[in-house]
C-alpha cells in the first residue's frame, strides 16, 4: 500500500512529534508499505521518511524543485516527483496514494487535509485519510468539525475520516 504522510516540515518541533513520525515510518517500512510524501528532509516529513530509510523501505517524495529554498529536500527517497506547482503537488499526492496520514503541521498541512476530505465528500476518492492525533494535537480541530456536523453544515462527518492516537490504531484503519 502507498501511504501518503501529510506533516510539518517545521524544524521547530517537539520531539514527542518527530519521535512518533519516526516509528511510523519504521512501522512503514517494516510492514512492506511505500511512503509518499512531500520531499521535505525536516520536521515531520524527514522524520518520517529517515524511519522509511532506516529499515530499507520505499518512498516517494513529491515537490516542486522551488520548495528547496524553503526547506531541504530529502535525497534518499526511492523515487522523487518534480512538479510546478503545489496544486500540482497535492494532485500527484492523490495520484500516487491508496491512503492518508495527517500528522501534526501547519497551515500547509490543514490545506491538505482539507483538500483530501472535500474529494473525499465528492466522491473523487474512496480511500482512508487517518488523522494522526499525537498528544492530543488535532483536538480542537476535531471538536470544531463535530460541530459543525451537529449544526448541519456538515453530513456524515465521521464518515469522512478516521481518527487515531496511535501508530498501532492508524494500522488497525488501514486494514
Amino acid at each position: 500500500m502507498k501511504i501518503c504522510l501529510y506533516g510539518s516540515g517545521s524544524r521547530k518541533i517537539d520531539e514527542i512529534y518527530t519521535d512518533e513520525a519516526y516509528e511510523l515510518g519504521c512501522r512503514i517500512a517494516q510492514d512492506n508499505h511505500t511512503l509518499v510524501f512531500g520531499g521535505g528532509d525536516t520536521g515531520m516529513m524527514g522524520s518520517c521518511a529517515r524511519g522509511v530509510h532506516d529499515n530499507a523501505g520505499k518512498s516517494i517524495g513529491i515537490a516542486p524543485e522551488w520548495i528547496g529554498g524553503f526547506e531541504p529536500l530529502c535525497e534518499k527517497c526511492s523515487e522523487f516527483i518534480y512538479v510546478d506547482s503545489m496544486d500540482e503537488r497535492k494532485k500527484k499526492f492523490v495520484e500516487n496514494s491508496d491512503a492518508f496520514i495527517i500528522s501534526p503541521g501547519g497551515i500547509g498541512t490543514l490545506d491538505e487535509f482539507f483538500e483530501i476530505i472535500t474529494l473525499k465528500k465528492l466522491k473523487q476518492h474512496d480511500k482512508k485519510i487517518i488523522v494522526f492525533n499525537i498528544n492530543h494535537f488535532y483536538d480542537k480541530m476535531i471538536e470544531m468539525i463535530d460541530e459543525m456536523g451537529d449544526k448541519g453544515f456538515l453530513y456524515k462527518q465521521e464518515e469522512l475520516f478516521l481518527i487515531a492516537d496511535s501508530i498501532d490504531e492508524i494500522f488497525k484503519h488501514l486494514k
